[in-house]
């Protein structure tokens, strides 16, 4: 059977990550829709449907890719938000950032993340990372059924 392509919703203003994230989704066999957005108060707007976005989305993403280190509003609100909303609280959330400190680490856990990763340095490293979490949370997870509409 296969497997129908998800959005993936990458919350990240690097540019050069969410090249490497896009090439790493291309090499492998399910083409995911990346959705890109450059800051977290951007990010929510999108996905609660508000400001520039008028309304939600017509399905959820089904997966978040999100960095800590954001223009406006950081990732830990971010991620508040998105834990205590109860429509979107279910998404899968992965922090993908270059902190690895301690407390980023605990209250990223405390706050209801699916999974900590720091962005590797090199491009071969980033790619495989990219890749290893596409296999994990499109390919094994089982996710729960959510309506996926607002």
């Amino acid at each position: 059977m296969p497997i129908e392509p998800i959005e993936i919703l990458m919350i990240e203003d690097n540019a050069d990550d969410v090249e490497l994230t896009r090439e790493a989704l291309s090499l492998g066999k399910i083409h995911n829709r990346l959705r890109v957005l450059q800051d977290g108060q951007e990010a929510l707007e999108y996905l609660l449907g508000y400001g520039r976005h008028k309304a939600p989305p017509a399905h959820l993403p089904g997966l978040i890719l999100l960095d800590l280190r954001l223009p406006r509003l950081d990732g830990i609100d971010v991620l508040k938000r998105i834990k205590t909303e109860p429509i979107l609280k279910r998404v899968p959330v992965v922090v993908l950032t270059t902190s690895k400190r301690d407390e980023d680490i605990v209250q990223s856990y405390d706050l209801g993340v699916n999974s900590y990763i720091q962005k590797p340095v090199g491009f071969d490293k980033f790619i495989e990372t990219v890749k290893n979490l596409e296999l994990y949370w499109i390919l094994t997870n089982t996710q729960p059924i959510c309506n996926g509409k607002h």
